[in-house]
């Protein structure tokens, strides 16, 4: 059986981390590269770092903050946030990221995934993607959580994972920061129609909920999580003993 990952991660704007509700009402949080060592060292299987308002904005991401970063965590790192070129891929690589998470990149250009995936290999790439129930389905968001698409979800991940996508983040918009638990539904139909590595993102109110995660949904590779990491509210060796009690494998 293979162990269960569990990954902070550290949503960075104007050069600090923040939190917010339904991906709005941004709060601060504290410096990515102070949070980012700390998770490093306490137990974190892999970070995420996500410039969420690169797309938003038409720039390109942080990369002085991001080497900083880099520099400083002895885990996987992946980062997303303003990726759209194969050029961009290169720049967020050599400031020292193991993986790139794209997401309105991929949206506006469909073959980036493809591209990506023949140059680096299907492992660089990961695909994040913001999805919310609208008219009873599930719709692929763009530019932070911003835009609709009007894509099916489960079809856009589907085609992605096809074209080269190594991993998908199912960030769902519709349990982000209410800690009210992972998006189950939403996870298991991306589950049943992919065979990539898939992380849970969104909802994480408690340990309860990885167990929740995990036991409902074996398929899951990893839980993704920000607020109840980053104000103390679970650390991740508690969380980690939690898993294990419950037969649930993870790296300690």
């Amino acid at each position: 059986m293979i162990t269960k990952r569990i990954i902070p991660c550290l949503d960075v704007k104007d050069g600090r981390v923040v939190k917010g509700v339904n991906f709005q009402c941004l709060n601060d949080v504290d410096s990515p590269v102070e949070l980012a060592k700390y998770y490093s060292e306490n137990g974190a299987d892999e970070l995420v770092f996500y410039d969420i308002t690169a797309s938003a904005e038409g720039r390109k991401l942080f990369t002085d903050i991001l080497t900083q970063v880099a520099s400083s965590v002895f885990i996987p790192l992946t980062v997303g946030g303003g990726i759209n070129t194969l050029d961009d891929f290169d720049r967020v690589l050599k400031c020292g990221a193991d993986k790139v998470s794209v997401n309105s990149g991929a949206i506006r250009d469909p073959d980036l995934v493809r591209q990506a995936a023949q140059r680096y290999g299907d492992q660089c790439v990961v695909l994040s993607a913001d999805v919310k129930r609208v008219d009873g389905g599930f719709r692929v968001f763009a530019k932070g959580g911003r835009e609709d698409t009007g894509m099916e979800a489960i079809a856009w991940i589907r085609r992605c994972v096809d074209m080269g996508a190594g991993e998908v983040v199912v960030n769902s918009i519709d349990t982000d920061g209410v800690k009210g638990g992972f998006d189950i539904e939403l996870l298991d139909a991306v589950c049943a129609a992919v065979s990539v590595p898939v992380i849970a993102s969104g909802g994480a109110g408690s340990i309860a909920d990885f167990v929740e995660l995990f036991r409902a949904l074996p398929k899951v590779d990893a839980g993704l999580a920000a607020s109840i990491f980053h104000f103390g509210e679970v650390t991740i060796p508690d969380l980690k003993n939690e898993l294990d009690k419950n037969g649930i494998l993870v790296r300690k």
